[in-house]
């Protein structure tokens, strides 16, 4: 049966069967697969049509958004897509837009209608799904990350109807009432309507949800309330899990500040009468033992923080934290952490159960032999050493590595002089195994050594100390794990602590390489670092000087024409750091002397399939052999035949593989490039 053209050059057919529908096609007003019944081109073109959304109006008034009709175009003037305030979902199909840039699907803008008029037939041979059985067939994804189209809660949290039919919905969201009244704004009704203005809500203040969703609101008034926050005034008597004592409601019209997490609240409050508390009703769903990325050890919730506490900032603001209202603390550590920064990214931690709540000990790397009257171990056995080991201060030279992070001798460490092994004191009592704040995976890391590796975070290559992960089999390099620790950490080069902010609430420059956005930072000053310009040796050598040289902060001389590399003989940057001898005057780019692989343990053994013999780990400083698979010059890091009479020699380029090579614009590339 033939049909109106609806915008196309040719008739359409009206499908009724699927039968009829021959191919999987996409609607080209929604850009869906389509369904019948459906439009298809009578001259079989492709050209298909939902039937629901070649018959949608032109224009409509929507009942959640009554200020200006929605019009359906094809292109509201965006440069790029666009992304539906209903669902979120980007797309770059036909649109319902309104001038107050609101835009909508064809479908969402249809679907929030027939809420509004509740008029849900679509939804009547939807099965339901609850929570608890949710939970109990492990749908992580469900229960972690869909959130419900209307009120923007998990979608795991009530019962919901089957996520096939199209929209996350949940069933108490389909019927909510169109208009009530509710005691945090008496002078007017509440009508169910879109959040346009993005007001936040008058109940938590929370401005989240990037305008997403539906919420209840007074448009005279310009206010609105999140649905979750006007249903949860609406529970009498709450049970908290991680509280002794049931909360009850307690309306009132003044804020109070929360005895949970420290911020204000409006309307709706929950008290213990037994404890003297007053909360938020989300915070009485807190959770009283949590497993955080940020922190090694499990976080208690603490409504009064205890007597040691008392003066401490959060480590992840850095801001101080009230010692009166409730707040995340590590009786271990005697560190503390605002509520709201600690839960912010449900991704960041994880619930410890209460059956649980015992924490198992860290296992020790070393085994203690001998100790000095102050209790200090002097003498000990490391897992990944065959040697006993002893205790010695650092007395100045800097001429030896750490086997655990390579970097040089600058702190009391543990050395076996026949070996030359040498390990720092802070590198040494690392435990087995640790979880850690700044890795994705939940799984704990295990120490490992003398496997060649690629560091998750600063991408340098290294065959030493690394902790890898028991799931991912990621390994992060010893320097990362110290530096990311959650503290405040000490630079030889400022006399301020520094702090870790990341690179998104990172700042300013750099101070060590002049790139943006260094994330370790100084809350008294404009002084910052990356990650792996943090980690920088503060010594290095090089054959272009006897002595060793000093990583360097400022240039003294102002004299221009000494502002270069004595290596690579181009211009230098006297504002970022370099590497420096005093006594010669010799000044040089980190990059010209720390090369590609400055990590690399140098005389250790690497297994490389392509030859019979062990390889040693080589950089020849100044007769440089011909490659044997390339024939250029050997002049970085190479592998060298153990056996004296072989006269192998391999760029390391030439034979590791891709995953372990270095390409990556590290500071060594960084700084080359930093000239005037």
């Amino acid at each position: 049966m033939e049909s109106k053209n609806y915008g196309h050059h040719h008739p359409l057919l009206l499908l009724l069967n699927e039968d009829q529908l021959l191919i999987v096609a996409n609607c080209s007003r929604c850009g869906e697969v389509v369904s019948t019944p459906c439009f298809s081109c009578a001259e079989e073109c492709g050209f298909y049509l939902h039937k629901v959304c070649a018959e949608a109006p032109l224009e409509f008034n929507h009942p959640f958004h009554l200020d200006h009709p929605l019009l359906l175009t094809q292109n509201p003037g965006y440069p790029t897509g666009y992304y539906c305030n209903f669902c979120g979902k980007e797309e770059d199909k036909f649109v319902y837009h309104c001038s107050c840039k609101l835009d909508f699907h064809i479908k969402c803008a249809l679907f929030t209608f027939n809420i509004a008029e509740n008029n849900l037939k679509e939804l009547d041979h939807v099965s339901l799904q609850h929570p608890l059985i949710s939970t109990e067939n492990g749908d992580k994804k469900l229960k972690d990350v869909s959130k419900c189209f209307v009120c923007w809660e998990p979608l795991a949290k009530y019962t919901h109807f089957s996520p096939d039919c199209g929209f996350n919905l949940h069933e108490k969201c389909a019927k909510l009432p169109f208009k009530l009244n509710h005691g945090c704004h008496c002078k007017h009704s509440l009508v169910l309507q879109f959040n346009s203005q993005r007001f936040s809500c008058k109940i938590c203040g929370e401005t989240c949800r990037k305008g997403l969703g539906i919420v209840y609101g007074c448009s005279p008034c310009k206010l609105a309330v999140h649905i979750e926050c006007v249903s949860a005034s609406l529970d009498l008597v709450v049970e908290d899990k991680s509280h002794e004592h049931p909360f009850n409601l307690f309306p009132r019209r003044s804020s109070f500040i929360c005895d949970a997490c420290g911020t204000e609240g409006i309307c709706a409050a929950y008290i213990c009468c037994t404890c003297k508390i007053m909360v938020h009703k989300k915070c009485t769903l807190l959770p009283r033992i949590i497993k955080s990325k940020w922190h090694d050890n499990r976080l208690f919730h603490k409504y009064f923080l205890p007597d040691e506490f008392r003066s401490s900032d959060c480590i992840i603001c850095h801001d101080e934290v009230d010692p009166e209202p409730g707040s995340y603390c590590c009786s271990h550590c005697n560190i503390t952490f605002h509520v709201h920064c600690v839960t912010e990214d449900k991704d960041s931690y994880s619930i410890v159960s209460l059956e649980n709540e015992d924490e198992m000990p860290n296992e020790s790397s070393i085994s203690v032999i001998e100790r000095n009257d102050a209790g200090e171990a002097t003498k000990i056995k490391h897992f990944k050493h065959m040697h006993n080991l002893m205790l010695s201060p650092f007395v100045g030279g800097y001429e030896n590595s750490c086997e655990g992070c390579m970097l040089p001798i600058s702190d009391p460490f543990y050395y076996f002089s026949e070996c030359g092994f040498f390990l720092h004191k802070a590198c040494a009592e690392l435990p087995k195994m640790m979880d850690v704040w700044h890795h994705d995976c939940q799984e704990p890391l295990a120490l490992i050594s003398d496997k060649a590796f690629k560091c998750q975070h600063c991408h340098q290559i290294s065959n030493v100390f690394a902790y890898e992960c028991c799931g991912c089999e990621e390994k992060i390099c010893l320097r990362c794990v110290i530096a990311l620790t959650p503290d405040a950490l000490t630079c030889l080069k400022h006399e301020h602590p520094l702090f870790f902010y990341g690179v998104h609430k990172a700042k300013g420059k750099c101070n060590a390489c002049g790139q943006p956005r260094g994330v370790f930072c100084c809350k008294d000053c404009n002084f910052g670092l990356h990650l792996d310009c943090f980690s920088l040796p503060i010594t290095a050598g090089h054959k272009c000087d006897e002595h060793l040289l000093s990583l360097t902060d400022h240039d003294d001389n102002s004299y221009s024409e000494s502002h270069h590399c004595d290596i690579c003989e181009k211009s230098r940057n006297p504002n970022i750091w370099f590497y420096h001898c005093a006594k010669c005057n010799t000044s040089a780019h980190v990059g010209c002397v720390l090369g590609n692989y400055p990590f690399l343990k140098l005389g250790s053994i690497y297994e490389e399939t392509g030859h019979p013999h062990p390889l040693t780990i080589v950089k020849k400083k100044y007769y440089y052999p011909d490659c044997d698979k390339c024939s250029k010059p050997c002049e970085d890091v190479a592998l060298e035949c153990s056996k004296s009479k072989c006269k192998y020699i391999v760029h390391w380029d030439c034979v590791a593989p891709s995953s372990l090579q270095s390409r990556s614009k590290w500071p060594m590339l960084q700084f080359r490039c930093n000239h005037i």
